[in-house]
């Protein structure tokens, strides 16, 4: 779908956010399906392109099915990008924010959000990247756990020592705020970064009930084969930045995205300081579209000053709508 972009006088800068796995939830979208014909359009065509009811999923569950990274994958972008275009209905044109962003998987809603990849595209290559990475958490599987307390430099720090001295596989895998940090790699290593972090400072250690390591080298296997689908694609320039997250860049050129998508495989998510490059690049007011609020509650801890919003139905998006015409009204 085009969306109609177009400043927004008065209104604060906006990045507008994504979110990854973990935020799926049996029903989410169906309030917008409902009450919206793009929604409904939106995720009938997911449907179409997939060859099942990714919608029905979404909707009714099981659970244990929409969780299985395979369909929570395209599920996520979907719902994502039917809040989305809902959302660009409400205001035409829509502000055009200063950057695009989407955390782990939510990249992929960046880039189809911001105009550099179809949606058709985009949901073949989640597809794809969640069979994959479920083929290699089978092959190798692994371990993650949520480190509170430590920063990162320390984390990172103790999970390199970890992997010299056992020959384990574990590194940063999320790097969420300043003291919120998953760390992911096979089953040894993250354990033993697990046994060691309490006493360099760690406050609380969460193992975390997924057996897929992601984001850690036991993923590399997946580069070729993902490669070929990411290459397949088309890309093109987006209508405003996406900010990356292995490396916390702002980013417009096709090929470069393209790579991002290779990179993030194995590579770290570095949210924190995404946000951060956000900030700086002038936004001051952050949106997140689809199901949960992982993003805008992260937004909130970073700068409590900054409005920030998640839309997941369209009572949200009413008041998203209805905040930036009074921001343009005063």
């Amino acid at each position: 779908m085009n969306v109609v972009f177009g400043p927004a006088p008065g209104v604060p800068s906006m990045a507008y956010l994504f979110p990854g796995q973990g935020s799926q939830h049996v029903g989410m979208g169906q309030d917008l399906y409902q009450s919206s014909a793009v929604a409904r359009n939106t995720l009938d065509e997911a449907d179409h392109i997939l060859g099942f009811s990714l919608s029905q999923l979404c909707f009714e569950g099981p659970e244990t099915e929409l969780t299985d990274t395979v369909n929570a994958q395209p599920a996520l972008l979907a719902v994502s990008l039917a809040a989305f275009w809902t959302a660009s209905q409400y205001l035409i044109p829509m502000p055009l924010p200063r950057a695009f962003a989407g955390h782990s998987l939510g990249e992929y809603s960046a880039l189809v959000a911001s105009g550099a990849l179809a949606f058709a595209d985009g949901l073949k290559l989640v597809r794809e990247r969640g069979r994959l990475m479920k083929a290699m958490g089978t092959q190798s599987p692994g371990r993650m756990a949520a480190v509170l307390g430590m920063a990162f430099k320390d984390l990172d720090a103790l999970c390199r020592d970890v992997a010299q001295t056992t020959g384990e596989v574990v590194q940063i895998a999320n790097a969420n705020s300043p003291t919120q940090q998953v760390i992911s790699g096979s089953k040894a290593g993250v354990q033993e970064v697990e046994r060691q972090a309490p006493a360099h400072g760690a406050r609380r250690v969460m193992p975390l009930a997924v057996s897929i390591p992601a984001h850690c080298p036991l993923m590399e296997k997946a580069k070729p084969a993902l490669g070929q689908v990411v290459h397949a694609a088309n890309f093109q320039a987006p209508q405003a930045p996406v900010v990356l997250n292995t490396n916390a860049q702002a980013a417009s050129e096709p090929e470069v995205l393209q790579r991002e998508l290779l990179d993030q495989l194995d590579g770290s998510v570095l949210w924190h300081a995404s946000m951060a490059t956000m900030q700086s690049m002038g936004c001051r007011a952050f949106v997140e579209f689809g199901s949960g609020n992982v993003l805008g509650g992260l937004a909130k801890r970073f700068d409590r000053r900054s409005p920030n919003f998640s839309l997941q139905d369209v009572k949200d998006i009413e008041r998203w709508a209805d905040w930036v015409m009074t921001q343009q009204r005063a």
